[in-house]
């Protein structure tokens, strides 16, 4: 799983930014393909966890093979808390118990290279379901 090797704060503040204009918004940085020939596009907004990151990144290794080389173009670097189970409202807030990648549209989230059209399709399409976010593929061609 990926995280962070130090954070400045160990938690982070809540957005005061409403969630449906902050969801209108879309990215201006990593919108093109970088690195491979394909690559899995954000349509919607979102907050990806480093388990479900870990889970697409392992999907589309297992699918391409040894041939195939994967890029992960988003990091999980915020921490979010959460409230044990069964707990009375109030008393702070609860302990950090993992990290999200804040996701806006248009943003590639993952690149293959080194296999052939059909194959990185399906191997990015599998990616797509273990994500939270609607996603779409796009190629270089």
């Amino acid at each position: 799983m990926l995280f962070p090797k130090k954070v400045k704060h160990r938690k982070h503040f809540v957005k005061r930014k409403h969630p449906v204009k902050e969801a209108l918004k879309t990215e201006t940085r990593g919108v093109t393909l970088a690195f491979g020939s394909y690559g899995l596009k954000a349509m919607k907004y979102g907050r990806v966890t480093s388990n479900q990151i870990e889970a697409a990144r392992k999907v589309m290794t297992r699918y391409a093979t040894k041939s195939g080389k994967v890029w992960i173009r988003i990091f999980p670097d915020m921490p979010f808390t959460q409230k044990p189970a069964e707990v009375k409202m109030g008393k702070g807030k609860g302990e950090p118990v993992g990290f999200v990648a804040e996701v806006k549209p248009g943003r590639i989230m993952f690149e293959i290279d080194g296999v052939e059209n059909a194959v990185a399709a399906e191997a990015l399409r599998k990616a797509g379901t273990k994500l939270p976010i609607k996603t779409k593929i796009v190629s270089r061609v």
